[in-house]
């Protein structure tokens, strides 16, 4: 076939990344992005111009997937932070806003971009050792014989999306069943699977957060138009059911690129529906109770199946397959052929549970690390944003599993790391700096740059126009009510640091975050006496999603920095 257009060349760019258009369109996303950092960040809407629903949102994943974006540099730096999200499912708005800064600062810097790479990885190494070291004043291990921490941290990630719209009374809720079905998918030592288990968030709108509920096992939804009414037999325990992956319809399966003949006289509808009726007096044979089907069933298998007592449930769904498997110890039936005995599954019971307007098949099994989670909330925007916030805290605890260390979150860790680097960075012995092959001033020019990036996103937390105070001896964050003049009484405003773990005291020094000072070397945490602790629940951030943001945003801002051309398909 002709082409109806003549295919035009790519177009090559040089250079584009020093534009001002670039620098003015990051700056766009990083206040867009900062804007929404922490407790107390602002919500967007997204809305597509060609139409659709508008979402309103802060979480990082909804925020950056809805926005469609022209510049090449500017797609790179949305893709990595997704590709990052998708991940670890935490620090997304982390890293966009140290990416940016980075970016932004690194390229006003007198020193080639070779250099400013070269240095900001070294850098980048520095505060990851740093942060993975047992002298890490900003870390936090995890003690699984005590919910305190796990609490603490679940709680910060529900408290940093206001568009939950819960009270605090509500925040400690959900934080209690998040860490219940956490607690309940961890395989002990009694179970025959190692395997860590799953849970599933079923949502309802309309009833209280307080109404949301953690429950053992898979709720399935009934239609409106068929409700299932399991009959007495299916009540007693050791409920033998089968699950299929395949569409039990009766229509013909894809045959491909190849053909198929029909002989003269025979239906194929009527063929398939044979073969699916062999299918049900096999399950009824084997004494199957339930079938459960991914797809569709054919009304007559399900008319036959319900005449001989066994329950059926189709259109499942794919998410369903993997823990409904494992679950019950089926295996997932993807042919008509004659069904084996050990592909069967068990569950211990059948019920019906209600939840707002919405009616639920409960299936329980005898041992299982399966849960589910009701989400309850008052409009579709707030069980949206609950939804989206509940699998990040709940994904976000799993790598706890792997790494059982939190970091102090509140802007905290970011002040803290900037000033360790600034110190490390005053007292840099010349041998390194030929090792790096630079000058003692240039270092200290991308140091300053890598430093100021991160009290960058330490000040977003701000969102009131109050100013952001570090102490000068554990290099902390204190936020001040905007009111408040720094010249005056500042520290009588302060009661407590950002991650709620340092309390005010007297004699402490102060100094504006971002201001000149003097480099100082902060305590370590066994320098901190326990009498100087607050009491209060500790803001708490993921270890491993925020090394990880560390590191995206660093390298991704030194591939921005470092492309000088850009090709694109003109077709």
């Amino acid at each position: 076939m002709e082409r109806v257009e003549q295919k035009k060349p790519s177009r090559c760019a040089a250079g584009p990344f020093t534009s001002a258009s670039l620098r003015e369109a990051l700056s766009v996303i990083r206040m867009m992005v900062a804007s929404c950092y922490g407790p107390y960040g602002r919500l967007k809407q997204i809305h597509n111009g060609s139409g659709g629903g508008v979402t309103t949102t802060s979480q990082s994943m909804a925020l950056l997937g809805g926005m469609s974006l022209s510049h090449p540099a500017l797609q790179l730096l949305v893709a990595s932070i997704r590709n990052h999200i998708s991940t670890f499912s935490d620090c997304g708005l982390f890293a966009a806003i140290l990416c940016c800064s980075l970016i932004d600062r690194c390229q006003s810097l007198p020193v080639s971009t070779h250099k400013v790479i070269k240095l900001n990885k070294r850098l980048l190494d520095t505060s990851l050792s740093y942060l993975k070291s047992e002298d890490c004043a900003c870390k936090i291990e995890v003690d699984f014989t005590h919910s305190k921490s796990i609490l603490d941290f679940t709680r910060s990630v529900l408290r940093s999306k206001p568009a939950c719209m819960m009270t605090v009374k509500e925040v400690d809720y959900m934080s209690l069943l998040i860490v219940k079905a956490f607690l309940h998918k961890v395989p002990d030592e009694s179970c025959p699977s190692h395997l860590l288990g799953r849970t599933l968030f079923v949502t309802v709108e309309g009833p209280s957060v307080m109404e949301s509920a953690f429950i053992p096992g898979v709720l399935i939804e009934e239609p409106a138009w068929s409700r299932v009414r399991p009959s007495s037999s299916l009540l007693s325990t050791n409920i033998k059911l089968a699950l299929f992956s395949l569409s039990l319809c009766g229509e013909l399966g894809d045959t491909g690129e190849g053909t198929m003949e029909v002989m003269v006289g025979v239906d194929p509808e009527n063929v398939m529906l044979d073969q699916l009726i062999v299918l049900g007096k096999r399950l009824v044979d084997d004494h199957v109770q339930m079938v459960l089907c991914q797809k569709v069933i054919h009304p007559s298998l399900k008319q036959y199946l319900k005449e001989h007592g066994v329950l059926t449930v189709d259109r499942l769904g794919a998410a369903l397959m993997e823990p409904l498997s494992q679950m019950t110890g089926a295996q997932p039936i993807a042919s008509l052929c004659p069904v084996s005995q050990v592909s069967y599954g068990s569950l211990k019971q059948i019920s019906k549970a209600s939840y707002g307007n919405k009616h639920y098949l409960h299936l329980l099994p005898s041992d299982t690390t399966v849960c589910s989670i009701v989400l309850c909330n008052r409009n579709e925007t707030s069980v949206k944003e609950l939804t989206r916030t509940c699998q990040t805290a709940e994904h976000t605890l799993n790598l706890l599993l792997k790494d059982p260390w939190l970091l102090l979150g509140g802007g905290c860790t970011e002040a803290h790391i900037a000033a360790y680097i600034r110190y490390k960075s005053s007292i840099i012995h010349r041998s390194h700096l030929e090792d790096l092959r630079c000058t003692a001033s240039e270092y200290k020019l991308v140091a300053d740059c890598f430093c100021s990036s991160l009290e960058a996103v330490a000040r977003s937390s701000e969102h009131d126009g109050g100013e952001t105070l570090t102490d000068l001896q554990d290099g902390h964050v204190w936020s001040m009510p905007p009111e408040v003049s720094v010249d005056g009484e500042q520290t009588e405003a302060v009661h407590t640091c950002g991650c709620q773990l340092l309390q005010r005291r007297d004699g402490l020094k102060w100094s504006v975050l971002g201001s000149p000072s003097e480099p100082f070397s902060p305590r370590n945490r066994t320098e901190i006496s326990p009498l100087l602790l607050a009491k209060e629940p500790l803001v708490l951030d993921s270890l491993t999603a925020k090394c990880n943001g560390i590191r995206v945003a660093v390298d991704t801002a030194s591939l921005i920095l470092d492309l000088a051309y850009i090709v694109k398909d003109e077709n």
